[in-house]
This record gives structure tokens, C-alpha cells and sequence, in this order.
């Protein structure tokens, strides 16, 4: 697919609405992205024919309900776009009320950027594994012999980590524009701090909440104080 025709399906702010809507990892309906971006069914399903066609969402029909979700690099291509515009929250509806407001809020602190912990949080996290060398940007990300060791204290094996995807890389945050860590061993982490209690889900959204012994872990681990 074209830079032309990629650029094409992402200059309309309905169908970017979807793609930064659906970077939370999940499959939606069409009728849920509709109501998200505020647009009539039939508008909708347009706008999702045409991203489908174009490659960057995939489908899947159960009954009389269609699912799209990002196809595999389209999140990072979109995280990454989206930090290059006014923060990226532009291509999202206005806050309707209070609690939009308040879970934009809780994006920004903490959340998930498709598999990877993003935000304040995220950013926060990337700082610290450069700073105690636990990864080393050598011409690009690579983790270190400490940070090897580090991960396999998670219970994270960096060799185990194969497929498509680079090891380790950098995504730029819009609301921090700064980076933090995707790629295999950022999903791996992300993926850790839930089974380990770190984070928790707010709601059904990308927002996350450290939790107490999260803020202890990461304090005691990498020195991070998000109170701070």
C-alpha cells in the first residue's frame, strides 16, 4: 500500500477517530464506532469499508455483528502519526461531559497503546530501563545484558519472544510527546504488570490504574515515583 493512499485513509477524521479509538487492542462493532465518533451507521460502515479495503483494519462477521480491529503494524503506525498532530486528541470528539473529561485525564496518566503501557506511566517506565542501562539506544533500541537479566527476574524470557514484530523499539506518546516502549518486550511488560497486579483496567477503555503494589514495584524496581 502507498504512503498516498495510506495518508488518504487517515486524513479524514472519522475514520482516524476509528483507528485511535481502536487502538485499545479490542475488536468493535460498527455500530459502536459509530456512536463513538458520532456519525450515522451508515456513514460508519463506509468509512470501515474503505479501511478494510485499504488494509489497515481486518474484519470479522458473528452473526449479524461485524468486528474490526487494527491489522497487525497499523497500531504503531497510527500511535505513531497521531503525536505528530496537535497531541492527537484532535481527531477525537470533544469531551461530551465530565466523565469523558475525567478519562482522558486517566489516559493521559496511564493507559494501554495497543499491547504496550503508554502515557505518563509508560514514558516514565521508558526513562528509567535508559537510565539504569536496562536498554541502550544503539543505533536504534536494544536491551542490554542487565536488562536481559532484569526481565527474566519478571519472569520474561527475551529469547522466547519471536514473530514479525522488532525485539524492542520506540513509540512516540501524544500526550507526552516523548517515547516510550513497544515492540515484543513492551507488549511482554505491559502484559507482566497485569498478571502481576502492577495496573488494573479503569473501566473497559485504554485507562489504567497503577495499583498499590504497582507503585511499590516500581519505586523498588526502577525507582520510579509517579506521585513524584
Amino acid at each position: 500500500m502507498s504512503l498516498a493512499t495510506i495518508a488518504g485513509l487517515l486524513a479524514d477524521r472519522t475514520r482516524a477517530a476509528f483507528c485511535l479509538a481502536l487502538l485499545d487492542g479490542r475488536a468493535w462493532t460498527a455500530g459502536e464506532l459509530a456512536r463513538h465518533a458520532r456519525v450515522a451507521p451508515s456513514t460508519a460502515s463506509e468509512h470501515l469499508s474503505r479501511l478494510v479495503a485499504g488494509g489497515l483494519l481486518t474484519e470479522e462477521r458473528q452473526g449479524r455483528h461485524r468486528y474490526v480491529r487494527l491489522a497487525d503494524g497499523a497500531a504503531s503506525l497510527v500511535e505513531d502519526l497521531s503525536a505528530y498532530g496537535a497531541g492527537g486528541a484532535d481527531d477525537a470528539p470533544a469531551p461530551r461531559n465530565l466523565r469523558e473529561s475525567v478519562r482522558r485525564s486517566a489516559e493521559a496518566r496511564a493507559r494501554t497503546c495497543y499491547d504496550h503501557l503508554a502515557g505518563h506511566l509508560g514514558v516514565a517506565v521508558a526513562d528509567a530501563a535508559l537510565d539504569r542501562r536496562l536498554v541502550a539506544d544503539e543505533a536504534g533500541l536494544v536491551v542490554t545484558e542487565a536488562g536481559r537479566a532484569w526481565l527474566a527476574g519478571l519472569g520474561i524470557d527475551i529469547g522466547a519472544l519471536k514473530g514479525p514484530r522488532p525485539v524492542i523499539r520506540r513509540c512516540l506518546d501524544w500526550t507526552e510527546r516523548r517515547h516510550h516502549l513497544a515492540g515484543a518486550v513492551g507488549a511482554a511488560l505491559c502484559l507482566r504488570a497485569f498478571d502481576l497486579g502492577w495496573v488494573e483496567r479503569i473501566g473497559s477503555g485504554r485507562a489504567l490504574r497503577v495499583t498499590a503494589d504497582g507503585e511499590r514495584a516500581l519505586h523498588d524496581q526502577l525507582a520510579i515515583d509517579l506521585r513524584a
